[in-house]
């Protein structure tokens, strides 16, 4: 019996691309470019499955240019909003994702965010590497403390309450605003916002961990930043679809905002330039679920819901 053809879009981790040759017939990326459009509809028309990144975008225009031969968007990613869902359930191609097996890792990302800075570790590490480390004095490099603080978690989410964890042993309190009120065994005490402008309020450190849903993109903006407590810290390791980088620039600017840790961009790879500019950020190119852990378990997971789907049982982790 022929195996199915299956497209990986992107370079994967030894051991994934190894079981991933066992059990199906592979396409691969050999130079590990980011698809044309024109690649991309080429590349699926041709298999049975894919097995994609946040990198490949499926517009309702490409899975319809595609045509009825791509069967399953197997995701190697959380986020599905480089996908058109509704595109795909009305073309009948299933689309899943890898939930769970990430939020540590991305969990750890935020907690470097917000101590890088918090602690102005951007700014330090580029004074010592250039060798221009050379007076020190009570005021010198005087950052922002987050023992004790108040984290306001935008999105209480897998990843949002893994985050929560890893903020109480800092002793922070947790505040919390989420789409539905989490039961008291996964709440452990954080305090509910039924809005998220009464959650910015009382947020010394705001996490994000929302998804780029429609109705969330831009939800940090001039106005909502405005919101914050004085000199608060932004930190986003979810999608950069969720923030006004401009309002952000001016916010960090006038000292508004203390500072910002960001391991999202509106524009990646590459980032913002205004935002790299500014000494009061702590910048990381999108590296959050980047473990040789995680992405092994990412890998797995993505096969497992092929597996499943090509043996005619429901994908795990099916999203449409």
């Amino acid at each position: 019996m022929a195996k199915p053809k299956l497209l990986i879009t992107r370079k994967l981790r030894p051991a994934v691309e190894e079981r991933a040759a066992r059990d199906y017939d592979v396409v691969t990326n050999p130079d590990d470019h980011v698809f044309t459009e024109a690649e991309l509809i080429a590349a699926c028309r041709k298999v049975d499955a894919v097995l994609p990144c946040h990198s490949e975008r499926f517009t309702a225009g490409v899975i319809a240019a595609i045509g009825p031969g791509l069967k399953i968007i197997a995701n190697h990613s959380v986020g599905v909003d480089h996908v058109d869902l509704a595109a795909a359930r009305e073309a009948g191609v299933v689309v899943t994702n890898t939930p769970d097996v990430l939020s540590d890792a991305t969990a750890e990302i935020a907690i470097l965010c917000m101590l890088g800075a918090a602690r102005r570790g951007a700014e330090g590490d580029a004074m010592v590497r250039a060798g221009k480390w050379d007076f020190w004095s009570p005021a010198f490099m005087v950052g922002r403390q987050v023992t004790g603080k108040r984290m306001g978690i935008l999105g209480m989410g897998r990843v949002g309450q893994v985050t929560a964890d890893r903020a109480r042993g800092f002793g922070m309190e947790i505040h919390y605003h989420n789409r539905r009120r989490l039961p008291d065994h996964l709440e452990k005490g954080a305090i509910f916002h039924d809005t998220p402008e009464s959650l910015l309020a009382v947020s010394d450190v705001l996490s994000l961990h929302c998804p780029a849903t429609p109705e969330n993109l831009g939800i940090i903006n001039a106005r909502t930043l405005a919101l914050l407590p004085e000199r608060a810290i932004l930190v986003n390791t979810a999608r950069g679809a969720l923030v006004d980088e401009d309002a952000l620039v001016d916010a960090l600017k006038s000292g508004r905002l203390f500072a910002a840790g960001l391991d999202v961009f509106r524009t990646e790879p590459g980032g913002n330039p205004a935002i790299a500019a500014l000494p009061n950020v702590f910048l990381l190119p999108h590296i959050g679920s980047a473990t040789e852990e995680t992405r092994d378990a990412m890998g797995f997971r993505a096969l497992d819901n092929l597996d499943a789907f090509f043996a005619g049982r429901a994908p795990g982790d099916r999203v449409v």
